[in-house]
């Protein structure tokens, strides 16, 4: 459930910046995922900010696909009817002989298990569905380079592309292949989660449903009904932190100079993706899904229905360009470019 009373504002330049900088370092296509409803930034926004950047447009499944309306590869299974891929341009990604049989005579990818023993086929049942679909594509989903030389070892020379780079494969040149498929690194830094305090008072010995003290709180008109839970937060530049969550209201640390109205901003300010995960002892993808649900989505560059109710106020992170960094190499005989400033997972 959204609350009214917290907005998630989403630059779309930041996401396209991304992109760009992607495209231009690994210099192969890059296919932008867009699954989960662009992991809650929103699909169809989104996919029409990186129409100009992106190669193609990666789902989960064919109808998040029909909802944006752009081509690309579905990688969940392949549920509907192949006419319907085929008028929507998209490749199903095929995992057994059933798949193949279905999908003959259009457009496929085979999705290969490299380890992650989730979807995908075998090494020794390549061969089969490819003279059953015509596929002449795989990818598997590789979290390390270990996949991907398992990758090229049961393709090479038997399809003419190949991939394998999600997210925190971009600093590897080696995994780029023949494209890379970004998600969270697209995301990461772009979105802004912000709600007002609607009081703020000193307190007076234990307070709240456990019985916390702090001597400032104040409160925010979200709580676990929202997603929301304990966790940092940053108010009038100052880092603060969510004490107890309720269902609809949530008490937080703050200063006594703060005021009602002044803004809590949850994600965003110097609070990252990567800071939160870790706090949650998660990964930046659960994080962009569960933050971005919390309340009303608006978008910079702002439409006309965001400028007039105020929304998506300057002062964000996302408006700060990411900067490259050098990386050390991870391991002996391991090659990790300077591009490792890419976003990572």
């Amino acid at each position: 459930m959204r609350s009214r009373h917290v907005n998630v504002c989403v630059n779309l330049d930041q996401v396209r910046t991304s992109a760009e900088r992607i495209r231009a370092t690994t210099g192969v296509p890059l296919i932008a995922v867009v699954k989960a409803d662009a992991y809650g930034l929103g699909a169809v926004r989104v996919a029409d900010a990186l129409a100009a950047v992106a190669d193609e447009f990666a789902y989960f499944s064919i109808h998040e696909a029909q909802e944006v309306g752009r081509p690309g590869l579905v990688l969940g299974l392949p549920e509907g009817d192949p006419a319907h891929y085929r008028e929507l341009k998209l490749r199903p990604s095929i995992t057994n002989r059933r798949e193949a049989e279905k999908f003959a005579g259009m457009p496929a990818a085979i999705n290969v298990d490299t380890g992650m023993q989730r979807f995908g086929c075998s090494a020794d049942e390549l061969d089969e569905l490819r003279r059953r679909c015509d596929a002449d594509e795989a990818y598997t989903h590789a979290f390390d380079l270990r996949c991907v030389e398992r990758l090229q070892g049961i393709c090479g020379g038997r399809v003419s592309k190949i991939l394998a780079a999600a997210s925190s494969l971009l600093g590897y040149p080696q995994a780029w292949l023949d494209a890379v498929r970004p998600g969270v690194a697209l995301y990461r830094g772009a979105v802004r989660v912000s709600a007002r305090l609607v009081a703020v008072r000193q307190t007076r010995g234990h307070i709240g449903y456990s019985g916390f003290e702090c001597p400032w709180v104040g409160i925010l008109l979200a709580g676990y009904g929202h997603n929301l839970r304990p966790a940092p937060l940053v108010i009038n530049g100052r880092r603060q932190r969510l004490l107890e969550v309720g269902m609809n209201t949530s008490f937080v640390s703050v200063d006594p100079a703060d005021r009602p109205g002044d803004e809590a901003v949850l994600l965003g300010d110097g609070l990252t993706e990567a800071e939160l995960a870790q706090h949650f002892q998660t990964r930046e993808h659960e994080i962009l899904c569960r933050y971005t649900s919390m309340g009303v989505r608006s978008y910079e560059p702002a439409a006309s229905e965001d400028v007039a109710a105020g929304l998506c106020p300057g002062g964000s992170d996302a408006k700060t360009p990411l900067k490259p960094t050098p990386v050390a190499t991870d391991s002996p005989g391991t090659t990790k470019s300077t591009v490792a400033s890419l976003p990572q997972t």
